[in-house]
């Protein structure tokens, strides 16, 4: 398989050119112009190229490494959309376009947020998610990753603005492809995406997390926590038990202390599990510890799992008790219900219907 140019930085492909020939240096210029600013699919679009140069780089590369399979629209008013991809090699990957809330007086921002994946499958097994039942299968490249914000921009009139890595996979199990990915996303002169508008989920890996904030780009983080003591996490996270709150919590500290982003902590409420106001407590604690934030998410279905949400006014007695305590907290019911929009759900379904045929 060919690699893609999306995964090339601009040494590389002058690098390259000096390899292949006497090319100008400005070539290199030219190509990452028709690469990421005019975002051509054929190298025959890149027309002020010499033919010799269009037929070297066809030659030695593909521009797409991926192909949208399937697209849903949410038909709940949400018009969050979410679509398949496959790969090179025939795997499949998901993607959801999230457009902002509707503010106050009815208000709507332009604001289009993309949920990335970061690779197929998951190895970590997270009890209520989707990506993890048909195993790991293998990173997606850095070519990969960044293909994904390509389709979906192909896919939307508004430009994606806000990237959340908190698709299929686990984002610091990757890092070998994430966080160049990260440098050419951010690089003003490529895709030009800033920093601050990316956030990156971890269920919890703390070497991966050590990287992430030592690798000089000042992304967001959020941590999926969804239970507050180790008992409780090791239910639902197996993730907990390589790495458990008293590794993970210095971690987050550490994170703290380098980029001084606030941390979010990610907490589904699941019924019966994760959801007692004594964990809520606990809860309350460590938001405060790590000066972080809480964004509380009521269960959202799984066919095949066994978990339920808690009702309504349990969820706002578990966000009150948080309120109590002066953390931060938003309840963020999920978008895309209706279209399988949490992470998996769209492969799974795909998966399990070409294995019935």
């Amino acid at each position: 398989m060919k690699p893609s140019l999306l995964g090339c930085t601009r040494e590389q492909i002058a690098d390259f050119l000096r390899r292949h020939g006497d090319v100008p240096a400005f070539r290199v210029t030219q190509i990452l112009d028709w690469v990421w600013k005019k975002r051509v699919t054929d190298f025959e679009q890149m027309s002020n190229l010499p033919p010799a140069l269009r037929d070297e780089l066809a030659g030695n590369f593909c521009l797409r490494p991926l192909e949208v399979q399937e697209m849903h629209h949410s038909q709940s008013g949400s018009h969050t959309r979410k679509f398949l991809s496959r790969l090179t090699d025939g795997e499949l990957v998901e993607s959801v376009i999230i457009p902002a809330a509707v503010g106050r007086g009815g208000a709507h921002s332009d604001r289009i947020t993309l949920c990335v994946s970061s690779q197929v499958g998951c190895a970590f097994g997270c009890r209520f998610c989707a990506s993890g039942m048909l195993g790991f299968r293998r990173n997606l490249s850095t070519a990969e990753i960044i293909g994904q914000i390509l389709a979906a921009q192909d896919l939307t009139p508004g430009r994606i603005d806000n990237l959340v890595f908190m698709g299929m996979g686990e984002p610091l199990a990757n890092t070998d492809q994430l966080l160049p990915a990260l440098r050419l996303i951010t690089d003003p002169s490529l895709l030009g995406i800033g920093a601050r508008h990316i956030t990156v989920s971890t269920s919890g890996h703390v070497p991966g997390l050590r990287l992430l904030a030592s690798c000089g780009v000042p992304v967001r983080l959020a941590v999926s926590l969804h239970g507050a003591s180790d008992e409780v996490r090791s239910q639902i996270m197996p993730v907990n038990r390589k790495w458990p709150l008293a590794q993970l919590l210095p971690a987050l500290e550490q994170w703290n202390r380098t980029t001084k982003h606030m941390i979010t902590l990610e907490y589904i409420l699941i019924s019966g599990v994760n959801d007692s106001l004594d964990q809520a407590e606990l809860l309350a604690s460590l938001a405060h510890r790590l000066n972080a934030k809480v964004n509380l998410i009521p269960y959202n279905t799984v066919q095949g799992l066994p978990w339920t949400r808690p009702s309504e006014a349990h969820c706002r007695d578990f966000c009150h008790r948080l309120l109590i305590h002066k953390i931060p907290v938003t309840m963020r019911y999920e978008k895309g219900h209706d279209i399988n929009a949490a992470c998996g759900q769209l492969r799974l379904r795909r998966s399990t219907e070409q294995h019935d045929e």
